[in-house]
């Protein structure tokens, strides 16, 4: 994936316009519980500042309906958090859409919510020509809505005089590119979650790519089904074997293989109550339910990622929220931090086991965007990612 980057351009001067994800969550009287998004935008902004750009930011926030600003819609908030981390005043500015304002080099102004425009979802033309025509260059730099084609995404990218990845993007591209693209072997995924329908895409995706499929939770559940093990009352798809069996088999015609786990810990609930008990894959129970991997399972799976090159992380493989069924999840997390594979992870509840067991610095690359990963899983073009392509080839 070839792109323009921020870092090349000389900014000095120009009219810079950043779409950035500063979509944060907030409490009900409107103050940011959780800033991560707004931290991981400022390098790019801050760079545009310290070589003289005039710049331009905006973001999505919640689901605005298009043509209304209500006050919970507006990125006040977001200015003031951004204020504060640049150390520099922040305004914010409304109705931007056909200019009619100023913004000076060394200044940085915040655009109200972009998806208070109308047109913005649907990629509108007009729109997209309009906000182009307010900068010299665009920046892109919201990974985690480029699987979306919408205006500040996409449309604009088609039409401003410069179109490039800013640095969070970048980097999003450069370690999903070194993970799947050009991946130092044996190459290891590990996909967790309740369903195998809804990661089914991304299992068949993968059994092409990789050497070691590892699959946890209601999924490895579904797999158990299909090698024709007994899994009791535990999460699984029945409807789903066959799909489960296909990914297995196209595995093994590669030579590659999906570890199944051969003991597992069971309750008869999930609570944090539940009695858990550590049993042979084989010794399943008519009312047993599977939340965790065994800890004869979970070292192996240490083992075969003490051995990888290359690491990609998407789900638990058990029910982490609770001590007695987190030993897979926490061995597997131990593993990667330990590991001197290049390792990526993404997705949300990859992303709270990452926090519980305190290994963020001891992960290669942590993914900031939740759909936009998992649809570079599965092997889809990401509009936003794709206009900028097109826009390098130029």
């Amino acid at each position: 994936m070839q792109v323009k980057k921020l870092t090349e351009l000389d900014v000095s001067g120009k009219k810079v316009f950043i779409r950035a994800d500063l979509n944060v969550p907030q409490d009900e009287a409107g103050n940011i519980t959780e800033d991560t998004r707004i931290r991981a935008s400022i390098p790019s902004i801050r760079y545009c500042l310290e070589h003289g750009a005039a710049v331009m930011v905006t973001s999505h926030l919640g689901r605005p309906t298009e043509g209304e600003l209500r006050a919970e819609d507006s990125l006040m908030p977001v200015a003031v958090r951004l204020g504060q981390l640049l150390d520099k005043p922040v305004r914010l500015i409304q109705g931007w859409v056909d200019g009619g304002f100023e913004v000076k080099p060394g200044e940085v102004v915040l655009l109200e919510n972009c998806r208070c425009n109308k047109g913005e979802k649907k990629d509108n033309e007009e729109l997209a020509r309009k906000m182009a025509a307010l900068c010299d260059i665009y920046v892109n730099d919201a990974f985690g809505t480029a699987h979306r084609a919408e205006a500040t995404t996409h449309g604009i990218a088609r039409f401003a005089p410069v179109a490039c990845a800013g640095i969070l993007m970048g980097a999003e591209i450069d370690a999903l590119s070194k993970a799947l693209h050009n991946p130092a072997r044996p190459l290891v995924a590990i996909v967790g979650g309740a369903k195998v329908s809804t990661k089914l895409t991304i299992l068949r995706t993968l059994a092409d790519k990789v050497d070691q499929l590892i699959v946890g939770g209601g999924i490895a559940n579904t797999f158990l089904l299909a090698a024709g093990k007994r899994i009791g009352e535990s999460l699984a798809e029945p409807e789903m074997v066959r799909e489960a069996q296909q990914v297995m088999d196209i595995m093994k015609a590669r030579g590659a293989e999906v570890p199944l786990p051969v003991d597992v810990v069971v309750a008869d609930e999930v609570s944090a109550l539940a009695r858990a008990n550590r049993i042979s894959v084989d010794e399943v129970g008519p009312h047993d339910r599977i939340l965790d991997f065994g800890p004869k399972s979970s070292a192996r799976l240490a083992d075969i990622i003490a051995h990888a090159g290359t690491i990609v992380w998407n789900g638990p493989v058990g029910v982490f929220e609770h001590p007695q069924f987190a030993g897979g999840t926490k061995m597997m997390a131990s593993a990667i931090a330990h590991s001197e594979a290049f390792s990526i992870a993404g997705g949300g509840d990859t992303l709270a086991a990452i926090a519980k067991f305190d290994i963020a610095q001891d992960v290669g690359y942590i993914s900031t965007g939740g759909g936009a990963f998992l649809e570079f899983l599965e092997g889809k073009t990401l509009p936003a990612i794709a206009a900028l392509e097109e826009r390098f080839a130029a």
